[in-house]
């Protein structure tokens, strides 16, 4: 076989031995029903061009 060659029966069907015992994940096993607040000395005004900024430096890449 040369260089990028490849046996095709290889490529078909590859199952893992251990994929029977794959569980499945539950995505709500970590939920939060709670409230979630902070305080800051800053105003929405000086916030948002806080944001405004960092989307500018997103942007520049």
């Amino acid at each position: 076989m040369g260089f990028g060659s490849y046996d095709e029966s290889e490529q078909r069907e590859q199952t893992s031995e251990d994929e029977e015992d794959v569980k499945a994940v539950n995505v709500h096993e970590n939920d939060h029903d709670g409230q979630l607040s902070f305080e800051s000395d800053l105003s929405t005004n000086e916030l948002v061009s806080q944001l405004d900024g960092m989307k500018d430096d997103d942007n520049d890449d």
